[in-house]
């Protein structure tokens, strides 16, 4: 009942009314949910680059239930921007190790927990693109820059 509620108040919101076409063009299957897949092909719809395991990384981040799908909620507070917790999360799974940065075997690992095959070499080449400042790390700023 509350969540009808939300949505009716969510509906009379001008700006909510293009984040719901937004949402039901995103989701491909109209299962009211966006997976990453559909995500990442809306994202090469509009001439953006987003690989699978960075809209896995955003769909996971951005999941409040838990079932590794974006509800309309979700999808709402990814677009708004209010994912500075969010990114911290999804940094802080690529990171491991309690490092304050990630590595390319750390970033091996991460890819390797979602299915995709990488090898260190690789990784440190995926790295060097978003590696600001050469260290040959990434830090949270460079990560924000990256998944932006």
């Amino acid at each position: 009942m509350m969540r009808k509620l939300e949505k009716r108040s969510l509906s009379a919101n001008p700006d909510c009314n293009h984040l719901e076409r937004l949402f039901r063009y995103f989701d491909e299957n109209g299962d009211g949910k966006i997976s990453p897949t559909e995500l990442q092909s809306c994202a090469s719809a509009v001439g953006s680059e987003l690989s699978a395991e960075e809209a896995a990384v955003v769909v996971g981040s951005s999941d409040s239930d838990g079932d590794g799908l974006l509800g309309f909620d979700d999808f709402v507070r990814l677009m708004e921007g209010d994912g500075e917790e969010d990114l911290r999360e999804a940094f802080g799974m690529y990171a491991m190790d309690g490092c304050d940065f990630i590595t390319a075997k750390s970033l091996k690992r991460m890819l390797s927990r979602l299915g995709e095959s990488k090898t260190t070499r690789e990784c440190k080449g995926m790295i060097s693109v978003y590696d600001l400042n050469g260290d040959g790390v990434l830090s949270f700023e460079e990560f924000r820059i990256m998944m932006r």
